[in-house]
């Protein structure tokens, strides 16, 4: 019988070792798996890269992680957002390194993870710092950055409700980039307000196929209520 069901949130972070990829959901908060965040934080793994949309706000979720001394670097599309001062502090004492991507390019990477792609060619950031040392092309009289794949070992996602085979069902825009990551990871961890009883979602709305997850855990009560 398959049942990704786990019973606690340590158990869902069991196994993220020293130096891994993490790709974590989220766009500020909305989306954002705070409980894993912090369950990740007890849990102990450091030398991690993070990919999120952004570097953390306050002092929870990404931020708490950032604080703990446990990201080495952050692979984000808006590093300097609202009461990002974590990220920053940490960055200028040299403390995390930053990759900044696009944030097209960023959901696009992942999901060529996700499709077994080998890349892809983007206009985006061409004849900027940020497509320095990439390959170019020029395709139809417009020149195209090449991008590789961007490959999560782990990835914390956020979903609204789920069933014991790990089909998804998201909440308006906390979804964001958590249907690519969740292709994009080798092993895809998710929280959820509900678990529900196979057969109680509507093939027609559920987004990330269970085939795409590995372990759910249900976090009735999550920080916050996006």
């Amino acid at each position: 019988m398959i049942n990704k069901i786990v019973n606690s949130l340590a158990e869902a972070v069991a196994g993220i070792h020293d130096g891994a990829t993490v790709l974590l959901s989220g766009f500020g908060g909305a989306g954002m798996p705070t409980e894993l965040i912090h369950a990740l934080i007890d849990q102990g793994a450091r030398e991690l890269t993070v990919v999120n949309n952004n570097a953390g706000n306050g002092e929870t979720g990404l931020a708490a992680l950032l604080k703990a001394g446990r990201v080495r670097k952050m692979v984000c599309s808006f590093p300097k957002s609202s009461n990002s001062y974590v990220f920053e502090g940490l960055y200028r004492e040299g403390k995390v390194e930053l990759e900044c991507v696009p944030q097209g390019t960023m959901a696009e990477r992942m999901r060529a993870a996700g499709a077994g792609l080998g890349g892809f060619y983007t206009p985006t950031a061409y004849g900027t710092q940020l497509a320095e040392g990439k390959e170019t092309r020029e395709i139809n009289g417009r020149q195209y950055v090449f991008e590789l794949p961007l490959k999560g070992d782990f990835a914390l996602v956020k979903a609204e409700r789920a069933d014991r085979w790990g089909n998804l069902i998201y909440r308006k825009a906390a979804r964001n980039f958590g249907p690519v990551m969740c292709m994009a990871a080798a092993t895809t961890i998710v929280q959820v307000r509900e678990i529900v009883e196979l057969g109680r979602l509507d093939p027609e709305s559920i987004v990330t196929p269970g085939i795409f997850v590995k372990r759910v855990v249900g976090v009735a009560t999550p920080q916050l209520s996006s």
